[in-house]
């Protein structure tokens, strides 16, 4: 089978490199606290997996696909923080599509989208989105335009303001879709 694993895994390490102690984790943790007091680096041997940096799926998240993380600059991450996971199921043929509005609680003016955006301002001439409507598919948010800065994943469902996608404030600059 090789150095990844069949079953769904995801591996926390103390130190960088996968160095350290290390938690194996094949599905969700509300606190990982329990097994490691931090994480500088982590291994996906499959699926897609969204850690957070606060217990209970809250605080800053980080989407990972199958791959390596020697550090935590490598999935983007602001600090050694990692304290709880989940991993994402996809819906088989789900179509991805998700509506944009101008303002919260679905007013102004809307788009609906079905392809990834690197530049919101570009395509839309917006700096924020307020709220949206995901219909279809997962979907990454991001601070920053070219899929950069903190990451706001959202499944399907209602987002009326920023704060229902986790986001202090509701500036948006690029989107994609999270395909498995």
């Amino acid at each position: 089978l090789g150095r990844y694993s069949l079953t769904p895994q995801i591996i926390f390490f103390e130190d960088k490199n996968y160095q350290g102690r290390r938690y194996e984790c094949d599905g969700d943790s509300t606190d990982l606290h329990s097994h490691l007091s931090r994480c500088n680096s982590a291994r996906v041997d499959d699926g897609t997996w969204v850690i957070y940096e606060r217990p209970n799926f809250s605080g800053y998240q980080y989407v990972l696909t199958r791959g390596e993380y020697p550090d935590y600059h490598s999935w983007a991450g602001f600090n050694d923080r990692v304290s709880s996971c989940k991993r994402i199921h996809f819906a088989a043929g789900e179509p991805y599509k998700i509506q944009l509005y101008g303002k919260g609680d679905f007013g102004g003016q809307v788009f609906e989208v079905t392809e990834d955006c690197p530049s919101v301002l570009e395509k839309f001439h917006w700096r924020q989105i307020h709220s949206c409507r995901v219909v279809g598919g997962w979907w990454v948010f991001y601070e920053h335009h070219n899929y950069k800065g903190r990451q706001y994943l959202l499944e399907k469902g209602e987002y009326r303001k920023s704060v229902d996608w986790g986001a202090i404030c509701p500036t948006v600059q690029s989107f994609k879709r999270l395909i498995e």
